[in-house]
């Protein structure tokens, strides 16, 4: 049976992996590498909720409030996974079909420069938000406000994905790669076990036998 092999995605213009060496090394210095990127990362998050909390003052259409925070959350879900997961913490997932139609899930995770001021940006923008939609949600629930809960739950289920496939792009691989340690280190050890039972015993066996000479 021949392996599977993870086909390239049909977009990918940069190999992933290789954004470093397409990076001015000008912008090295500065305290933020992606700043474009950082603020669309939390832009497009913050502003769905604001929109939420205060579509009420603007406008009374629930439906018009509802288009808005959906497309709002659209972008989010679009620019995080594809845009500022990839270049701000070297994080990618993705799904694919195969040939049989066999659905496969694919985390990746990169060693690369990352700046440690957009790694922390982009992990708290990504846990804090769907915090807050958990709040809406209960808000929703006990207000009894049920055409509010469908849209919440459209924002618990965006973010969410978001969420669960870096946190397992980032410790998968490093779950793995203790998993391979491990098996390494048993393999050593009962290679050393196996050695020493079966290695046959070289040493000359001792003499009684005294050397002559004159009393």
């Amino acid at each position: 049976m021949a392996s599977a092999t993870v086909p390239l995605l049909d977009d990918d213009t940069i190999p992933f992996g290789e954004e470093d060496e397409m990076r001015d090394p000008s912008k090295a210095s500065q305290k933020y590498t992606h700043p474009y990127v950082t603020f669309f990362h939390l832009f497009f998050r913050g502003a769905s909720i604001v929109i939420y909390m205060f579509c009420g003052w603007f406008s009374d259409s629930f439906i018009t409030s509802f288009v808005f925070v959906v497309l709002f959350l659209s972008a989010d879900f679009w620019t995080v996974k594809n845009i500022s997961g990839r270049l701000l913490v070297g994080l990618r997932w993705w799904n694919y079909v195969d040939d049989d139609g066999k659905s496969h899930w694919v985390f990746e995770s990169r060693n690369s420069r990352i700046n440690k001021h957009e790694q922390r940006i982009f992990w708290l923008g990504l846990i804090l938000c769907p915090f807050f939609w958990g709040l809406f949600f209960l808000m929703a629930l006990f207000g009894l406000k049920f055409k509010w809960l469908l849209l919440v739950m459209i924002a618990i289920a965006l973010n969410a994905a978001n969420l669960y496939g870096y946190i397992k792009c980032n410790y998968g691989a490093s779950k793995d790669l203790n998993s391979a340690a491990t098996d390494f280190m048993k393999t050593q050890l009962f290679k050393n076990a196996f050695d020493i039972m079966t290695k046959p015993n070289t040493a000359a066996p001792p003499t009684n036998v005294r050397p002559t000479g004159v009393v």
